[in-house]
């Protein structure tokens, strides 16, 4: 198996192609990285920025460079030793652009007879396609139907193209171009329908609740040949070394996928975006070598955020809130469950729909909204995204318990759901269950619950629990440990294409857990000049201000336009309010035209951007040093403080990290400042010693500091048995400036070795218990080596 050392998150599109990727090969040999790590690769719908809906599963993406540079790309990374790591979509394909799919195309010009129409999961029983693209000012798009054409033989509404049936474009005699339209589209195996009947009446299964991307049915082994033929061409060459699947909790049965993909790709590294709750394990029959890494996100950041901030940042938040939502701000998981009962019932209520059909056909369930409303209770119950029965039965139990203490009425049938799916795994009512449950909670949770429960948003993060305040040194080992023994090569993370903010806005903001009375101080104060329309914005928007300090107008008006709509509280996608839209959009402008306010943030954000600096470093050691394969995302290598997508898909200056590089490997030892090079030292010499001496990194042992300072302390030893390699971080800064510094706290090596070398600062430990303040003069981390 082709494990890398590490990887190097590169975002493909139309400004990043193969091409550039290739001239960027020989800078990420440097910097140590063990393979590029990219996103989706094949043809995407014309104009995709991303490639997550792709639409031609058999070619390279054109806008990309097509199959030359995928493969001159491909030869460059092999002549220099690096692996290539592709993001697989096997969930779903893309339809915005029905001429860029053949597939879909096809199905649409013949409805179920089509060849592909068992590829996508399409409900034919009930009638026509539902493509909701009509525009609707509340007539359910009746006006838009008169905008319909038929013109060189398609159906056409503005920019969009329809196939038409074959015999179907005959028009009556003296029709007017609309009426001719109008008939032509009623003899169609599809229906144009308002976009607001998307979320509640669609025929076919979308990704979460967007309407432009179809699943597919990847678990016919038909479906799964025809969509990862290409790809498993490229691991069998070797072109490809390592897979990573986005969105298994999507599939009819991931963990059957897996298994027919690792007999596909049995030599291939594969690692799956499955996002775990923190007591939650990777099923034990899935044959992957880990997740992209989320759950040590949330173990790495939590080390860095202070308990003792809880409770006065929760009252802080409960204050600024408005009188009716105050309680709720001390309870993320009534916030959670809340918001999974919205995503089910208003966001996902034709998924929902499909599911209660099934249930209707339980001898208890007395009639359809019966049915809607236990498989609503059941889904947002769930305490993860999803069951994997047989596997998973305890997660099910738990939403059934769960479910019947919400609705009591329901027992019954809740019961019968549950009962018929554990007696039937793999039949639809199981199936669609477990899929949709996923997407409750994602959409839930995620883009929701994680944008309206604002009291200290360094924890609202994919696969993050913003109801654990913080990871002690304790829990973080115990995870470790468990990594090392039992998944050493699964992926780890800080950033990703993903997250609500990148690693360094979060070390920014956990330092404001140390500070809450300052940060409460400040925080009303400039909410009296300028407070955002509504109070859990506020929050958030003041936070996030703060974490990615210094940012322009442009970028904080787009952040808060989606944040606010994401929230679902004064404005949504779907339910635009234009005077609050324009509130939210007018804010920016009028904090950062304010000189006094402006004043006062840039004091308060350099009094955090030092403490957050050493909190960035000791995250980036912990991870790149600790038990996995650490992921770098495209430009953290330096300070980066981006937010949300697609802030975080910025073009990324390579030529400016290339040169501080060489800077680096000539003896430069930067200062820990504005440039980052502290952080590019950091990340560099770690990624290059796992490279070049992989066995440094096995084994994992824990290390505690003793003295007056050992809580501001995190270490561990690293080496298998001979415990050669020594990480040690400095956590909650602030608390340690004010107590006094390290004073006499000193850190007992392991096998008591009195000899060792910082490979990060170059400096000599001579002592087999040195005093912390002499280890980390230098920098707030160190990487000791045995010498």
């Amino acid at each position: 198996m082709t494990v890398p050392t590490s990887t190097y998150r590169l975002q493909l599109g139309p400004e990043q192609t193969f091409d550039q990727a290739r001239a960027l090969v020989d800078y990420l040999r440097d910097l140590g990285v063990g393979a590029l790590y990219v996103s989706p690769v094949l043809t995407a719908v014309p104009g995709s920025t991303h490639g997550y809906d792709m639409v031609d599963p058999t070619r390279a993406a054109p806008v990309l460079g097509g199959e030359s540079a995928r493969k001159a790309l491909a030869d460059r990374l092999r002549d220099r030793g690096l692996g290539l790591v592709v993001d697989v979509v096997p969930n779903h394909m893309g339809v915005a652009v029905p001429a860029a799919n053949p597939w879909w195309w096809e199905v649409l010009r013949e409805g179920s007879a089509a060849v592909h129409a068992d590829y996508f999961d399409i409900d034919f029983s009930r009638g026509p396609i539902l493509l909701p693209v009509l525009a609707d000012d509340g007539d359910g798009g009746a006006a838009a139907l008169a905008d319909l054409r038929v013109a060189d033989g398609v159906l056409r509404y503005h920019e969009h193209e329809f196939p038409l049936a074959e015999g179907t474009a005959a028009t009556p005699d003296g029709a007017t171009p609309a009426a001719a339209a109008a008939a032509v589209h009623e003899r169609q195996h599809y229906r144009l329908v308002s976009w607001r009947r998307g979320g509640a009446e669609l025929t076919y299964r979308r990704f979460f609740d967007i309407s432009t991307l179809a699943a597919i049915r990847v678990e016919d082994p038909t479906v799964f040949a025809a969509t990862h033929g290409e790809l498993l061409r490229w691991v069998e060459e070797g072109e490809v070394t390592g897979l990573r699947i986005d969105h298994p909790d999507g599939l009819a049965d991931p963990g059957e996928y897996l298994r027919r993909l690792r007999e596909a790709a049995p030599d291939a590294w594969l690692v799956v975006e499955k996002i775990l709750a923190p007591a939650e394990s990777l099923p034990a029959s899935w044959p992957v070598d880990g997740t992209t890494g989320y759950e040590v996100l949330r173990e790495v950041c939590g080390l860095f955020v202070d308990p003792a901030g809880e409770a006065p940042l929760t009252a802080l938040a409960q204050e600024l809130s408005a009188p009716e939502s105050a309680a709720a701000c001390a309870d993320p998981h009534g916030t959670e469950s809340a918001c999974k009962h919205f995503a089910a019932a208003e966001v996902l209520g034709a998924e929902l729909d499909r599911i209660a059909g099934l249930v209707t056909t339980l001898p208890v369930c007395p009639d359809r909204e019966t049915a809607r409303s236990a498989a609503l209770e059941l889904l947002r119950s769930f305490p993860v995204y999803r069951s994997y029965l047989p596997e998973g039965r305890a997660a099910l139990d738990e939403a059934v318990v769960v479910a019947r203490a919400h609705r009591p009425e329901l027992g019954s049938v809740i019961d019968a759901i549950a009962e018929e799916m554990t007696a039937r795994p793999r039949e639809e009512l199981a199936t669609r269950v477990q899929q949709t449950s996923g997407m409750v909670t994602a959409k839930g949770v995620e883009d929701t619950a994680y944008y309206r429960f604002n009291r200290f948003v360094a924890l609202n993060e994919v696969g993050g629990d913003p109801a654990r305040f913080g990871v002690s040194p304790a829990e973080f080992h115990a995870a470790a440990q468990g990594r090392a023994a039992g998944l050493p090569t699964t992926m780890t993370s800080l950033s990703t294409h993903d997250t609500k903010r990148s690693e360094d806005v979060r070390a920014r903001l956990a330092v404001l857990s140390e500070l809450p009375s300052e940060w409460g101080d400040a925080l009303r104060r400039w909410t009296a000049r300028h407070p955002l329309p509504e109070a859990s914005l506020n929050l958030l928007g003041w936070q996030c201000l703060l974490g990615a300090w210094p940012i322009g107008e442009d970028r904080l008006r787009d952040y808060l336009a989606k944040a606010a709509k994401e929230a679902k509280l004064g404005t949504s996608w779907t339910a635009p309010d234009a005077d609050f839209d324009a509130a939210v959009a007018a804010w920016p402008g009028a904090v950062l035209g304010d000189e006094r306010t402006v004043a006062e943030i840039a004091a308060f954000a350099e009094r955090v951007t030092g403490p957050g600096w050493s909190n960035s470093l000791g995250q980036k050691l912990i991870q790149t040093a600790g038990p996995g394969v650490p992921d770098v995302y495209q430009g953290t290598e330096l300070w980066d403080l981006s937010l949300v997508d697609p802030d975080n898909r910025r073009p990324v200056d390579f030529d400016a990290r290339r040169d501080l590089l060489a800077r680096l490997d000539q003896g430069f030892r930067p200062e820990v400042d504005r440039s980052g090079a502290a952080k590019l030292l950091v990340t560099s010499r770690v990624l290059r010693l796992r490279r070049d001496e992989p066995e440094l990194f096995t084994g994992y042992r824990p290390l505690t500091a003793d003295g007056p300072a050992a809580r501001h302390a995190v270490a561990f030893a690293r080496g298998g048995r001979h415990a050669a390699l020594v990480a040690v971080a400095t956590r909650l800064p602030v608390g340690l400036a004010n107590s006094g510094g390290w004073r006499d706290t000193i850190l007992a090596m392991p096998d008591g070795r009195a000899s060792w070398i910082d490979v990060i600062s170059g400096e000599r430990v001579d002592a087999a218990a040195p005093l912390l303040g002499d280890v980390l003069a230098r920098y707030p981390v160190a990487l000791l080596r045995r010498d």
